[in-house]
């Protein structure tokens, strides 16, 4: 029978470090956005789909980028969940992810299995890091869970034996989800039981992909004739699978430029997915239909997808492929759950043995026959039928421990969500002044010289703030809740008064007090308003002046007073900020004097060395600016699908585009 088991896994890691203490206010630069000339073609379901609620914030959600790339020896913990033909590793603290899948009987891994942990910019709020069995809950993009822990324990599996929960709240979309693991006695396939529920009284958009790593030197089954093409150039068309463009694209190696492929699976076909090597051996994954959606995601050949394959690994380690899975045809739609109701499916993950090389079709009837030997649609659907009693199940030994945001959200609404219960004892630091303001009515007085922590901005929390005293604090929190909510206006007035109010008290003080709450928040939440606006000027002025408030404030060794480096994080995040605003009022010398006041440590981070380059250019110093190219640096948290470094380097020299900073994921303009 099944068995779960901690273990520790020891791998060269970069640490995550510290999340930007500064709200993310401006919009978001998400890939996965298609060009206005091809909604016209899109059938009317899949454009009213892509239309519904696309995310346009992160908020309440910080943003995640205080990672770097120096890797050292560190020990993950991890759940084993195994039977006498599978084993599967889950990393809880990760977001859940399933890190590696081995078929004991044969001895192959199943999956692409990374052997470093290195964060990466491509999650929804940066760091994310590749391999394994992933969970995208929330909205179009990689979750902002990636690198966030989960709550697990055992719970009774539908054959008798054990299953491993995984489960946590969803706070773009404010939903909790689960994830139940189990592995039936004698079984080849890993069932996963996933559910989402919405205890609103209102409809709320949803999103899941399961998105699986594979080597790339596979080639990808999927039930399809044709395929929805998607590439970094954000153009969404239908296209002949296997073969476009003359070339056969189910070998991901055989494509150059990095894409997606959204095979149409015809109603009423079996919904799976396959990667296969030479031999016809590799992974299957198949699903009741609830679960609609299958893509390939190839990284290609040309010199971009291959730096950032050595970006997320390490060079000579092969290269990888997702296969994926989803609620809608595409990665740019979401879902429409209705209130108070709940949308669930089942997985399977398993090894396959099948001829993959010849005639498509005739390949994919011989890979159905073969999959329906080894697992039968109709065992699927009953073995979803028998999980369902179970979803409810109340967990029994606790494994691991995740957010305290569910238990927040379930104290102030009330609500009833069996077998994920999110208890009090979860209630943690980041949810201590909303639980003071849920509770009594007011948010906690800041200790002196802290930083804020990040705002609630649903409505229910909105309504609070809008109700509780006018401190600088609530003014601060009240404008970042009405700029998610489109209310731009109330939020500048907001925040205008928060700063009346540090104005009046520190000038009613004779001793010169300084307050609790700095001017620097609230400047630089109305800078990013300017920005937004179009008043450039007026923007850098305000970031001037916040960075300027920031140091008058900031202790003088940030690592001896808060033990987190969030001060060093967000005179990091600040400064830079306010350098690019200065940079676009052509303003390079106030730039400079910024930039001079930055930590050397921060000024030797490869973002800021690139930072250091634009700044250099600005100010007509071509050479030197150069000559930061040739001593060398990396950008840690580098977005996916950023030109940003090319767009410099094209300014400074006519030679190509080093190899190690050629992170272009599509082919040149013109």
């Amino acid at each position: 029978m099944t068995t779960i088991r901690r273990e520790v896994l020891t791998l060269p890691a970069a640490p995550p470090g510290p999340d930007n203490p500064l709200p993310p206010l401006r919009p978001l630069d998400e890939a996965h956005r298609i060009d206005d000339r091809d909604r016209a073609e899109l059938p009317r379901d899949m454009a009213r789909q892509v239309d519904y609620a696309p995310l346009r914030s992160l908020l309440p959600v910080q943003v995640r980028d205080g990672y770097g790339r120096e890797r050292v020896p560190g020990a993950l913990d991890a759940l084993v969940i195994e039977n006498d033909r599978l084993r599967a590793t889950v990393l809880p603290a990760l977001g859940g992810r399933i890190a590696s899948l081995r078929h004991k009987p044969s001895g192959r891994e199943l999956l692409y299995v990374n052997p470093v942990l290195q964060p990466a910019n491509f999650a929804l709020n940066g760091a994310w890091f590749s391999g394994g069995i992933e969970w995208n809950i929330g909205a179009t993009g990689h979750t902002t869970l990636s690198c966030s822990p989960v709550h697990a324990a055992s719970v009774p599996a539908p054959d008798g034996g054990e299953m491993l929960r995984l489960w946590e709240w969803e706070r773009l979309r404010d939903l909790p989800f689960q994830v139940d693991l189990w592995l039936p006695d004698g079984s080849d396939f890993l069932y996963v039981g996933a559910r989402i529920r919405n205890p609103h009284e209102r409809p709320v958009p949803t999103y899941w992909w399961s998105n699986i790593a594979v080597p790339e030197d596979r080639r990808v089954l999927a039930p399809a004739d044709e395929a929805w093409h998607f590439g970094y150039e954000r153009r969404l068309r239908r296209v002949p699978v296997p073969e476009h463009d003359g070339v056969d694209r189910t070998y991901p190696t055989r494509s150059t430029y990095a894409a997606d492929y959204f095979y149409e699976v015809p109603d009423g076909r079996r919904r799976w997915i396959a990667a296969l090597d030479g031999n016809g051996q590799g992974l299957v994954q198949t699903s009741t239909d609830v679960l609609r959606g299958r893509k390939l995601f190839v990284w290609g050949t040309g010199p971009g997808g291959r730096r950032w394959q050595e970006w997320l690994t390490e060079p000579g380690t092969g290269g990888y492929c997702e296969i994926q899975a989803g609620l809608a045809r595409t990665q740019l739609e979401h879902v429409r759950l209705e209130a108070e109701s709940e949308v669930s499916w089942l997985e399977a993950y398993g090894p396959l043995d099948t001829p993959s090389d010849g005639d498509w079709h005739t390949v994919l009837r011989g890979a159905e026959d073969r999959l329906e030997a080894a697992l039968p649609r109709a065992g699927v659907d009953a073995a979803h039928a028998a999980w369902l009693p179970h979803a409810d199940a109340e967990p029994g030994e606790r494994l691991a421990t995740g957010s305290g945001w569910g238990a927040l959200e379930v104290l102030r609404a009330g609500w009833k969500l069996p077998g994920t219960p999110f208890d009090e004892d979860t209630l943690a630091e980041p949810q201590r002044p909303w639980l003071q303001l849920l509770r009594s009515g007011s948010l906690p007085e800041p200790e002196d010289r802290e930083v804020p922590g990040g705002t609630l901005v649903a409505r229910p929390w909105r309504d609070m703030l809008e109700t509780t005293a006018a401190t600088p604090l609530a003014e601060y929190h009240l404008g970042v809740a009405q700029w998610h909510g489109d209310d731009r206006a109330q939020a500048v007035r907001s925040w205008e008064r928060g700063l009346r109010s540090i104005e009046r008290a520190e000038a009613a003080d004779d001793a010169g007090h300084v307050t609790a709450v700095g001017r620097w928040p609230l400047l630089r939440c109305l800078a990013v308003a300017d920005r937004e606006d179009g008043h450039h000027e007026r923007a850098a002025d305000r970031y001037a002046q916040a960075f300027a408030d920031l140091c008058a404030r900031r202790p003088d060794d940030p690592r001896d007073t808060d033990g987190d480096g969030r001060w060093a994080a967000v005179a990091a995040a600040l400064g830079g900020e306010a350098i690019g605003a200065l940079l676009a009022a052509g303003r390079p010398a106030d730039a400079r004097a910024v930039w001079e006041r930055l930590d050397p440590a921060t000024r030797a981070r490869g973002r800021f060395r690139l930072t250091e380059a634009e700044l250099l250019a600005a100010e007509g110093r071509r050479e030197e600016a150069r000559a930061v190219f040739d001593e060398g640096f990396e950008v840690a948290d580098l977005r996916e699908g950023d030109e940003s470094i090319g767009s410099l380097w094209a300014r400074l020299d006519d030679a190509p585009l080093p190899a190690r900073h050629d992170f272009r994921m599509r082919p040149d303009r013109g």
